[in-house]
């Protein structure tokens, strides 16, 4: 089978596609053909392994996983030992992160715990959107309890991948929305359903407020800012990476949580999502397609660019597609409402 493979750290030039041979699901597992895969910020991390210390996971000196990529959509082709509820050709989705990746391959093997029957209403591409990003939103929400209706919640990065199926998820809780963006993403921020808009750029939202809640999927702020925008007995759930330095010291502190969360992705979780896009509450908004040809540029995007929502690798490997399906300029595809 075709897939990148990453042999030493480095940018998305030291990906080469490479024949590897195809793997052999194990027991518990199965192997599913690939039809859509999404980037994440996580990949180029991974392909990079920074934090530095990530290397004590991924392999110190050179990478143990040599094929990135989490999210996985496409087809089961084999079942492994001991695998029951699923069968050859069913349709499905997941994300490998916590499984040795392996997903910008044709073929990767799946542990059923991290694998949900995709919904026949929603596409292969919008399946490979969902599952990292998605249910990191989800469990950064409920990380704290649930989110009460009429709760004042605030999304940090609210265009961005995380972020933008946050506030439609903070939506469907039936919370009172503010997002907070750049100035050219005010209006898809609203189109997601956000009931107020903050402009960073303009106004710096740790002095607006108070919020019960505040997901920050960017993690540029410190603990005493994001404790100043919440009010009394409020949480905060943070997911941005660039975040690790600032949270010293979090905790319970004034009646106000702040945690960093690390979101792993279950059967459960990934089935709730996939429940959720059914029923066109949550609708990823896709800024780019690129064809599988294309995956190393679409790491450097996400690396270099400020992307709105998300980006999805096509992966049958025919021909090797070069052209995106989008041209730069083009506006995001945007589903919500």
């Amino acid at each position: 089978m075709k897939a990148w493979v990453s042999e030493r750290y480095g940018g998305p030039e030291v990906m080469q596609l490479r024949d590897v041979p195809k793997p052999v699901p194990g027991p518990g597992a199965v192997l599913v053909k690939m039809v859509a895969a999404s980037a994440n910020a996580a990949d180029w991390h991974v392909l990079r392994a920074t934090p530095a210390f990530s290397r004590l996971t991924l392999g110190l000196f050179r990478p143990k996983n040599t094929i990135i990529g989490g999210d996985v959509a496409g087809t089961i082709e084999a079942l492994g030992p001991g695998v029951t509820g699923y069968a050859v050709g069913d349709a499905v989705f997941g994300n490998t992160l916590d499984h040795n990746f392996g997903c910008y391959a044709e073929y990767v093997v799946v542990p059923v715990s991290v694998l949900a029957r995709k919904p026949a209403s929603v596409s292969f591409d919008d399946a490979a959107a969902l599952p990292m990003a998605g249910v990191t939103a989800l469990e950064g929400f409920r990380h704290h309890g649930p989110v009460r209706p009429g709760s004042r919640v605030l999304v940090n990065g609210a265009s961005g991948g995380v972020g933008h199926f946050a506030v439609q998820l903070a939506k469907a809780f039936g919370a009172h929305v503010t997002g907070v963006t750049s100035t050219r993403n005010l209006d898809f921020v609203r189109a997601l359903g956000a009931d107020a808009v903050i402009d960073y750029t303009r106004t710096d939202f740790t002095k607006a407020g108070p919020f019960d809640r505040i997901l920050d999927a960017v993690g540029n702020r410190s603990v005493r800012e994001l404790r100043r925008a919440l009010a009394p007995g409020g949480a905060c759930a943070v997911t941005g990476f660039s975040s690790m330095g600032k949270l010293i010291g979090v905790g319970l502190r004034g009646g106000k949580a702040i945690r960093q969360i690390n979101a792993k992705s279950t059967a459960a979780n990934l089935a709730e999502i996939g429940a959720l896009a059914e029923a066109g509450k949550l609708r990823p908004a896709i800024e780019r397609r690129y064809g599988f040809g294309e995956v190393p540029e679409a790491i450097r995007a996400l690396e270099t660019t400020r992307v709105r929502g998300k980006l999805v690798i096509d992966c049958p490997t025919t021909g090797l597609r070069s052209a995106s399906s989008r041209r730069p300029g083009e506006p995001a595809r945007l589903d919500a409402k």
